[in-house]
Order: C-alpha cells, then sequence, then structure tokens
C-alpha cells in the first residue's frame, strides 16, 4: 500500500514540474531560433563581403593601401598586436 501511495506522489510531482518543463523547453526553441536567425545574418554579410573581394581583389587592396597610407601609425599598431599575438599563441605549443 505504501509503494501505491509513493507512486500516486510521483505522479502528482510529475505533473507540476509539466508546466515548468515545457516554460524551458519553449525558452530553449526561442533561444535556438534567435541564434539561427543571428548565424543566417552573419552568413549573408560575409558571403556578401566574399563576392565583393572575389569581385575586385585589386579594388580591395587599393582600399587597404589608402587606408594604411592614410593612419601608418594605426596600421603599424595593428601590425605589432597581431604579431605579439602569433607569437604568443605558436610559442605556447
Amino acid at each position: 500500500m505504501e509503494a501505491t501511495r509513493n507512486n500516486g506522489k510521483s505522479s502528482d510531482a510529475a505533473l507540476n514540474f509539466a508546466p515548468v518543463v515545457e516554460r524551458v523547453a519553449a525558452s530553449a526553441h526561442d533561444a535556438v531560433d534567435k541564434a539561427a536567425g543571428v548565424a543566417t545574418k552573419a552568413a549573408k554579410l560575409i558571403g556578401k563581403k566574399g563576392d565583393l573581394m572575389m569581385a575586385a581583389p585589386e579594388e580591395y587592396l587599393e582600399l587597404c593601401r589608402d587606408r594604411v597610407r592614410e593612419k601608418p601609425l594605426a596600421a603599424m599598431g595593428v601590425a605589432l598586436a597581431a604579431g605579439i599575438a602569433l607569437s604568443f599563441l605558436l610559442s605556447r605549443r
């Protein structure tokens, strides 16, 4: 008879948790949908930039050269930071 009462309590507890589980599942689905939307937008943006680079690599290189000519100290800083980062990453093997 004890086992019957315990099973009744277990099923009542399961019924109490059902709405919570449904809300968590709905929240998880919403999060996945939002992430998929952001990933789709990012993929489209990367695709557009990739198309730009493939269509006119000379124009892209000239744009980079112009930026370096306009701000040589910023370009040197970026190059220095990239070199330090690569050195740090490669020396940690």
